[in-house]
């Protein structure tokens, strides 16, 4: 690992200003960046530890709104009453993170921001039409994710909290890598205020949202809509791990089980 300039800034404004300096990374649990660091593959000329802004941190519940700050770890959404009574699926979801250092260690906004392409986060956010809140605006879950490892977010901007809508129902089904705990295949189910919706993690380049099994839970909320339902292997992950098609089959199968 090459040497860095470290900063640890004291309120989101400094954060802001030292995130947008030439070759900056930000870093919020540092799971992901410092990995990727010791292999050499990420560089920074510069290191923003966000670890000490506690405005950024905690979970409050406001009609039918759970909005988590951005520095709130896996491991405090799992633990958190509130949210389990709101959004049992989304408290299950954050259990089932990585192992328990990762879930002691990583953040809810961190996991976003990397949008890492079999992390758990990234289908939550869209299988429930979550909000993302930065230091500039707002953005719409189905706007914010682009691609592998891609965000809408721009140079230097900072997520700072999720809203997400509480649902009428929702569920949540991970087929997990054994050593990584990364999803091989993971699908998050909603219904509420935006309709039904189903977003799928693991199996491709980035988190999607599955609609023709949108649609077959929107006729008929239950797991045998899923039945029968094919998913285009086109353009999927194939790995060692498990084919395209495997995880084309995989989708509906977790969809039935996450609905229940």
């Amino acid at each position: 690992m090459q040497s860095f300039a470290y900063n640890k800034p004291a309120s989101l404004a400094d954060a802001a200003r030292a995130a947008g300096g030439a070759d900056a990374k930000v870093m919020a649990g540092g799971q992901s960046l410092l990995a990727s660091m010791k292999l050499g593959l990420a560089a920074p000329a510069a290191v923003v530890d966000l670890s000490g802004l506690a405005e950024l941190k905690g979970i409050t519940v406001s009609g039918n709104t759970v909005k988590i700050g951005a520095m709130t770890t896996h491991a405090e959404v799992a633990a958190s009453k509130e949210v389990a009574q709101a959004i049992p699926a989304l408290a299950q979801l954050a259990a089932g993170i990585g192992d328990r250092q990762v879930r002691n260690r990583g953040t809810i906004g961190g996991s976003l921001a990397n949008n890492d392409p079999a992390a758990d986060y990234p289908a939550a956010a869209l299988g429930l039409g979550a909000t993302i809140h930065t230091d500039k605006r707002a953005i719409a879950a189905d706007d914010f994710f682009k691609g592998l490892y891609e965000t809408a977010l721009g140079a230097g901007e900072l997520i700072t909290a999720v809203s997400f809508p509480v649902p009428e129902k929702a569920g949540w089904q991970k087929f997990k890598q054994p050593a990584s705990r990364f999803c091989l295949v993971g699908v998050f189910v909603s219904k509420g205020s935006q309709g039904v919706r189903v977003a799928v993690t693991g199996a491709g380049p980035g988190v999607f949202r599955a609609k023709a099994l949108e649609a077959k839970l929107a006729g008929s909320w239950s797991g045998a809509s899923c039945d029968g339902v094919k998913v285009d292997a086109k353009g999927l992950n194939s790995d060692l791990h498990g084919s395209a098609e495997y995880r084309a089959a995989l989708i509906p199968v977790l969809a039935k089980r996450a609905v229940g």
